[in-house]
């Protein structure tokens, strides 16, 4: 017999949103090994707190938490039944929501970040869904020299996070 269950307790949005500067929230990431990165990175940049999708998406597993190295006992991680309603509840509390798309009119680089930012990404392959992208206030790119338009979510990720830290210091 083998049980399953998740490498951490989830928080609840109402417990991070009123402190946290930075939000990072994800539509639809199902790899383990990118949610883990994602976790470490957002960590590592300030942010304070993950939202993950309840459906379609990876959740808290032991593969998550190694790729996470450490950070899934700093940073708490939300489970959001629905994207859309979780973004509007950030809207209401006050958060300016960002989305990285590849036909974004502002390059992630020139962004002035609000004073409580989220950073919603998308999943492997697909990115943002449509509503996802509607429930956004601005859609940000990063600019690609190359013949590919896009890069791993884990480290796309990492540039916008990055990019945010740098103004904030």
């Amino acid at each position: 017999m083998i049980a399953l269950g998740a490498a951490k307790k989830y928080a609840e949005l109402e417990d991070i949103a009123p402190s946290a500067n930075l939000i990072v929230v994800l539509d639809g990431v199902e790899d383990p090994h990118n949610l883990g990165a994602i976790i470490r990175t957002a960590h590592a940049a300030g942010a304070g707190g993950v939202v993950i999708a309840e459906r379609r998406a990876a959740g808290l597993t032991d593969v998550v938490a190694k790729a996470a190295a450490g950070a899934l006992e700093y940073l708490p991680i939300v489970r959001a039944v629905n994207i859309n309603q979780t973004l509007r509840a950030l809207r209401d509390e006050g958060y300016i929501i960002y989305g990285l798309d590849e036909r974004g009119e502002t390059p992630y680089n020139r962004v002035e970040w609000g004073d409580r930012t989220a950073i919603v990404m998308g999943g492997e392959g697909r990115g943002l869904h449509e509503l996802v992208k509607k429930n956004c206030d601005m859609l940000v790119r990063i600019p690609m020299a190359g013949q590919i338009a896009s890069l791993n979510v884990s480290v796309a990720t990492g540039v916008v996070l990055f990019s945010w830290r740098e103004k904030q210091i």
